[in-house]
C-alpha cells in the first residue's frame, strides 16, 4: 500500500522530470534559433576570409576555410575610399544623435512637467505625426532642403532627423514616473525648470536616455534612403550608400568576398556598440514602457 509520503515523493519526481524536460526543450529551441540568427553573420565573416579564386571554385557551399586571407579587407580600403565613408557616417551619426537627444529631452520635459493651455491637444497632434507615411515626409524634406540649397552638405543630411516622435513619447513616459513631489520641492527652493531637468530628471532617467541615444546611433549608421536621395557627391557618401558605390565602381558585382569584407568592416562598430550597452538598452525600454 502506498503511503501519503511515497505519493508526494513520486509527484515531486514527476514534476522535476517535467520541469527538466521543459527546460531542455526551451534551451534546444533557443539554441536552434540562435544558430539561425547568427548563421548569416558567420557566413558573411567566412566569405570575407576566402580568396576570390577559392570562392569561385566552390561548386557547393563550404562552411569553413583552411586558408583564410585578409586580402579582401585590404582591398576594401584601397579600391574605394571606405575610410572616408566611415568618417562621414561617424560625423553624421554623432551630429544627428546629439541634436536629437537635446530636442527630444526638451520636448519630453515640456509635455511631462510644464503646464500650458492646449498641452494634451498639442501632444495628441504630435503623436498623430507617427501616422504620416514616411514617403510623404521624405518628399517634403527633399523639397525643403533643395530650396534651402543644402544638398550635398552635412546640414542637409542632419536637419530632417533631429526630432523623433517615438523617442519623445518614450522619454515623456519615463519623465512622468518621477514623483511630482520632487518637482514641487524644487520649485519651492527656487530651482528653475532647466536646472531641475539637468540636476534631477536627466540623472534619474539616464537609462532611457542612453537607450534612445544608442538606438538613434544605430538608426543613423544604417540610414540609406535619405542620404542616397540628398547626396550625389561621393565626398558626402555614408557607408550604407558607399556599399552601392563599392559594388558598382569598386570591386564589381562578382567579387563577393571583397564585398563581404566591406560589410564586415561596416557592421562591426554597430555590433560592438550593441554588445557593450545591451543591458542598458533593455533596462531603458522596460522603464520607459512601465507606469508607476
Amino acid at each position: 500500500m502506498q503511503t501519503p509520503t511515497t505519493g508526494t515523493a513520486d509527484l515531486e519526481r514527476r514534476l522535476r522530470r517535467r520541469e527538466g524536460l521543459r527546460r531542455a526543450l526551451t534551451y534546444l529551441f533557443l539554441s536552434i534559433w540562435a544558430v539561425v540568427v547568427l548563421f548569416p553573420f558567420y557566413w558573411m565573416l567566412l566569405t570575407s576570409l576566402k580568396s576570390y579564386g577559392a570562392y569561385n571554385s566552390e561548386h557547393l557551399p563550404v562552411f569553413f576555410t583552411l586558408h583564410p586571407t585578409l586580402e579582401n579587407y585590404a582591398n576594401a580600403f584601397t579600391a574605394v575610399p571606405l575610410g572616408g565613408y566611415l568618417l562621414n557616417t561617424l560625423i553624421f551619426s554623432l551630429l544627428t544623435t546629439g541634436a536629437m537627444v537635446v530636442t527630444t529631452t526638451l520636448a519630453a520635459y515640456a509635455f511631462a512637467r510644464l503646464c500650458f493651455r492646449g498641452k494634451n491637444l498639442l501632444f495628441g497632434l504630435f503623436l498623430s505625426m507617427m501616422m504620416i507615411p514616411t514617403e510623404l515626409v521624405v518628399i517634403t524634406n527633399f523639397v525643403t532642403i533643395t530650396n534651402l540649397d543644402l544638398r550635398n552638405s552635412f546640414a542637409g543630411l542632419v536637419l530632417p532627423s533631429i526630432t523623433s516622435v517615438f523617442y519623445t513619447y518614450l522619454l515623456k513616459e519615463n519623465f512622468e514616473q518621477v514623483p511630482d513631489e520632487l518637482y514641487r520641492a524644487a520649485k519651492v527652493d527656487g530651482t528653475s525648470d532647466f536646472k531641475y531637468l539637468w540636476k534631477v530628471m536627466i540623472p534619474i532617467c539616464r537609462p532611457t536616455l542612453v537607450t534612445i541615444t544608442i538606438l538613434k546611433l544605430i538608426e543613423c549608421w544604417n540610414s540609406y534612403v535619405w542620404p542616397r536621395l540628398i547626396t550625389d557627391d561621393p565626398a558626402y557618401y555614408l557607408v550604407s550608400n558607399g556599399i552601392q558605390e563599392i559594388r558598382e565602381n569598386g570591386f564589381g558585382r562578382e567579387n563577393i568576398p571583397a564585398m563581404m569584407a566591406a560589410v564586415v568592416v561596416i557592421s562591426v562598430p554597430l555590433i560592438l556598440l550593441f554588445l557593450a550597452f545591451r543591458k542598458k538598452i533593455m533596462e531603458g525600454v522596460s522603464r520607459g514602457g512601465t507606469k508607476g
